[in-house]
């Protein structure tokens, strides 16, 4: 099978799984099964990461390459009288996006309970109303129940977890649409990755890590860094592509013009903290794309965040990097990719790992600025 149909089908039969931050247990079961499949062992740590380790030459720096399982959404807040479900937001969640959405709350595969996030009557507005994004605090999901007791024996409480509601399908020119191609596309390809790599013994050991709680607090890479103590991270995630009419001003990364490079990433809200990359790592990646041909665009934003910020922070520090595909609409019920960039962007981890030999210097003094 080619690597772009592999890449399609497994990115959509993940997105199609619900794995709510802290939640991702039938994503992680998903992973190992296709793990198996290749003849890998894998297994998970107590905070839920999955980590295989594709044994390579101990004289090279060890890599830790990984992204994140789970997705962002809400838990149950509370349950009203009449049925009607409050959420507590769970991630960076848009509230703008939020009215009339389908939903999943999830209390078990074969039992999860579809709802909508209500959206008030249109002919019942009034004009100030029709402008206004509710907060996610006044929101409530129908679930079609008439009473508390009834929301409770479907299984249903509070703390359950809840979604968009999972949808994934093509559109033209290889796009890909659907909820959680962050960060399903990402594991995708570390799966790739795996098939590629194992057998191919010019590589340092590396360990893929599909790790937990990436939207919630950013920690979940952590406990598999504190473990493996890796000297390289790189960290696979969405790039935001700033082709549409409303992102332009951000940057130049556009949907199918090949994977993306973070050269700087900062929150800006609610943390200090971002991601400037290991300087090595920039060399590395330039350099191999360069070679494979392969058009390595370059992102640097404020606004977002990833699992490196403190993964990076870990014992002496690690050399890291974030590498990843651009993403329309990131954060909203369907967010958009390009199937090509997912291969482009396999394609070029596959080349740079073997590439970083015994002598591939970690020290900045070797890579003036």
């Amino acid at each position: 099978m080619a690597l772009a149909k592999r890449l399609t089908d497994l990115t959509v039969d993940l997105m199609m799984i619900p794995g709510l931050s802290g939640y991702e247990t039938r994503v992680r079961k998903r992973l190992a099964a296709e793990l198996k499949v290749l003849g890998l062992d894998s297994h998970s740590d107590r905070t839920g990461n999955l980590i295989c380790t594709l044994k390579g030459d101990d004289k090279r720096p060890s890599v830790m390459l990984f992204a994140h399982m789970d997705q962002l959404g809400f838990v149950v807040r509370k349950i009203e009288a009449n049925g009607l479900i409050r959420l507590e937001r769970l991630g960076g969640v848009p509230e703008r996006a939020l009215a009339a959405q389908e939903v999943l709350i999830c209390v078990g595969e074969g039992r999860d309970v579809p709802g909508v996030i209500a959206n008030k009557s249109h002919h019942a507005t009034t004009p100030d109303e029709k402008y206004k994004v509710l907060p996610y605090a006044e929101l409530y999901v129908d679930a079609g129940f008439g009473s508390a007791a009834a929301v409770r024996a479907a299984g249903v409480d509070v703390g359950s977890p809840v979604v968009y509601a999972p949808r994934a399908f093509e559109m033209g020119d290889g796009r890909l649409c659907g909820t959680s191609i962050d960060d399903r596309g990402a594991c995708a390809v570390m799966v790739e990755v795996a098939r590629a790599l194992q057998s191919v013994a010019a590589k340092p050991t590396i360990h893929l890590v599909f790790s937990v709680q990436e939207e919630f607090n950013l920690r979940g890479a952590v406990t598999a860094a504190q473990v493996l103590r890796p000297d390289i991270a790189i960290q696979l995630d969405l790039v935001l592509a700033t082709d549409t009419p409303d992102m332009t001003a951000r940057g130049d990364v556009a949907l199918g013009g090949g994977p993306a490079m973070s050269l700087f990433s900062f929150h800006g809200r609610g943390t200090l903290n971002g991601t400037i990359p290991h300087p090595a790592l920039v060399k590395l990646f330039d350099g191999t794309a360069a070679k494979a041909k392969i058009n390595l665009q370059r992102s640097a934003h404020i606004g977002a965040l990833t699992d490196s910020s403190y993964v990076q922070l870990v014992g002496q520090g690690v050399a890291s990097i974030d590498i990843g595909f651009p993403c329309r609409y990131t954060h909203s019920a369907l967010e958009v990719c390009a199937i090509d960039d997912l291969v482009k962007l396999t394609e070029l981890l596959n080349a740079a790992m073997p590439a970083i030999g015994a002598d591939f210097s970690l020290n900045r003094d070797d890579y003036p600025q």
